[in-house]
């Protein structure tokens, strides 16, 4: 789901790149032996626990000892470990938005992992990347994703998709009636117009030579950038996205038009497949459409990760559980019960992977996508940015003046609370 806050690929390797690798360093008897009767905690995403339940009781098996799992907002986590961790009352192992590693390594949250270079090779590069803060690794990756274009067969066929963003504005223009609408996104929130921005030339951070992202180079504000938001502008403009879908509840009102049948088409992620497939919706999945220029929209890939807690008094153990649950094996697992798209290579030609068209769609979008930067500095960037594109929305601004906006008061933002890096 959109990372919450919102919550660079390389095509997720081959497939939506799923990236683990089975099992991890072997541990000695004695490590064995000195963790029995041990306890683990483990947070897991909301209704997500039942993809490791039987990982966890092979576990327990295997090292007798007992792991507790609890049910968190995967995006909430971090920020309770902040006040649980140091209390004694977090967890062991947890998992988070791979754009907070950053953050939460400076935070001095999480403990470093020591995994043999063979088990982090299982995964896709872009997924393991973004575990690695100063070349170091803070996670295994559990699962991948990015936005994806939903669209209701019973209202638009496969055949009669536009191709381009440009074709699906003609189509919402000949379609949208104030009840009833052609294509929607929540364009006032840079996790989603960042697709469109960055086509034109527009990016969040501009990077070093080693590759690494350069804070001071802020890219919101971009001659493309401010192109890619004029042409966002134009859908609210002319009435072919409603006023309810901007704002903090915007997402709550996009989905609700697409399960009630009331929107042909929506930028959405493969969170909702399971909500959507419930509403009974007869919705197809492809990847998000072309720009003018030829580019492809571009979009922010997600990494879900499984982390140790740097307050763990049980780190290696608990290492050893995050490997366990990241492995092959157990992956492929979690996505037969959850549908989130593992992050191990290997898993991407796997039949019940390559049938799924969520995860083809996943896949194919990864091509055009980047990592969404886990610089702590990102954090700056949001708010500032999302901002902008509601004053855009709302014709109380024009693009390039909300957009200089935005990024001035991201730069003063980043000096304030960065300058020390």
């Amino acid at each position: 789901m959109k990372m919450i806050k919102k919550c660079s690929v390389l095509m997720l390797c081959s497939a939506v790149s799923l990236s683990l690798a089975a099992c991890g360093p072997k541990e000695s008897s004695s490590a064995k032996s000195s963790s029995k009767g041990s306890e683990l905690v483990v947070w897991e995403d909301k209704e997500k626990s039942i993809g490791i339940k039987d990982a966890v009781a092979a576990f327990e098996k295997e090292h007798d000892v007992k792991v507790k799992v609890v049910e968190k907002p995967y995006a909430q986590q971090i920020e309770d470990l902040r006040m649980d961790g140091p209390a004694g009352t977090g967890p062991d192992v947890l998992t988070m938005p791979g754009d907070q590693i950053g953050t939460a390594v400076t935070e001095g949250l999480l403990k470093e992992l020591h995994v043999e270079k063979d088990v982090q090779s299982l995964y896709t590069d872009a997924s393991i990347q973004s575990q690695m803060v100063d070349q170091k690794l803070y996670g295994l990756p559990k699962a991948v994703e990015t936005t994806v274009l939903f669209y209701n067969k019973d209202l638009i066929s496969e055949k009669e998709l536009p191709q381009t963003l440009e074709e699906w504005y003609d189509y919402s223009k000949k379609t949208a009636d104030g009840s009833k609408f052609g294509f929607l996104a929540l364009f006032d929130q840079i996790y989603y117009a960042e697709s469109v921005m960055s086509g034109y030339g527009g990016y969040i951070f501009g990077k070093n030579q080693d590759g690494s992202y350069n804070p001071s180079d802020i890219g919101i504000n971009h001659e493309g950038a401010v192109k890619g938001a004029a042409l966002i502008q134009k859908f609210y403009k002319e009435g072919l996205f409603p006023a309810g879908i901007i704002g903090e509840q915007g997402i709550n009102v996009l989905e609700s038009l697409f399960t009630e049948g009331k929107a042909a088409a929506i930028i959405s992620g493969p969170w909702n497949v399971e909500a959507f497939s419930k509403a009974g919706i007869n919705y197809g999945i492809t990847k998000l459409p072309k720009l003018e220029n030829g580019k492809n929209m571009s979009s922010f890939i997600g990494v879900k990760s499984y982390n140790v807690s740097a307050f763990s008094k049980n780190a290696e153990l608990a290492q050893e559980l995050a490997v366990f649950l990241a492995n092959e094996k157990n992956s492929k697992t979690r996505y037969e019960q959850t549908k989130e798209v593992p992050a191990v290579k290997s898993l991407a030609n796997d039949p019940a992977i390559m049938n799924s068209e969520a995860a083809r769609a996943v896949t194919e979008q990864s091509r055009f996508s980047e990592l969404t930067p886990n610089i702590p500095e990102m954090n700056e960037i949001w708010t500032p940015a999302d901002s902008a594109l509601q004053t855009i929305a709302t014709g109380k601004a024009e693009p390039k003046q909300a957009l200089d906006q935005a990024a001035e008061t991201a730069k003063g933002q980043i000096k304030a609370k960065h300058s020390g890096k």
